[in-house]
């Protein structure tokens, strides 16, 4: 059962109380967030049930907003997600050449998972560094003019923090 520890309850209660006592749907982003970040980096149906339930709001309200932002992730995802812009200038520096390459590299393909868990690749819309393209988005870090080069050496820093961490 999905159920957040005390610490994640006091966080929700934070995020909930941001907001007018009627108003506790206003939560739901920040706290799909929480939820995400609590349950392994993506939600599940039980976990958005139970985001609905601690809401009071019915759970088709939940699945709207969690199928609808990128940013949410309704399948179990790798350790280090590359979520590669696919907008225009983007796509105008290559983006596509990036994604494939990146592809090819870890032997997936965008919204697939490689069998070891450890990589995600995710292609999304604009993440607003525009002029850095083309770019991805690791985590909470850009990584900006995106090239085979710095793919490889991302991927290989990546492999060494994985291994360094176990």
């Amino acid at each position: 059962m999905v159920q957040f520890n005390e610490k994640q309850m006091a966080e929700f209660h934070r995020l909930v109380n941001r907001y007018p006592a009627d108003k506790q749907k206003s939560a739901l982003l920040p706290v799909l967030h929480l939820a995400q970040d609590s349950f392994g980096g993506w939600l599940s149906t039980e976990t958005m049930d139970y985001v609905a339930s601690l809401l009071k709001i019915e759970p088709i309200e939940v699945y709207e907003v969690a199928t609808f932002y990128t940013m949410y992730n309704l399948k179990p995802v790798g350790k280090y997600m590359f979520e590669v812009c696919q907008t225009g200038p983007c796509m105008v520096r290559g983006c596509d050449d990036i994604i494939e390459y990146i592809g090819e590299k870890l032997g997936i393909k965008p919204g697939e998972t490689t069998s070891d868990g450890m990589f995600t690749l995710k292609v999304v819309e604009c993440l607003g560094a525009c002029g850095y393209a083309p770019m991805m988005q690791l985590g909470k870090h850009f990584k900006e003019h995106l090239t085979k080069e710095k793919v490889d050496a991302i991927i290989a820093e990546c492999r060494a923090q994985a291994a360094a961490n176990n």
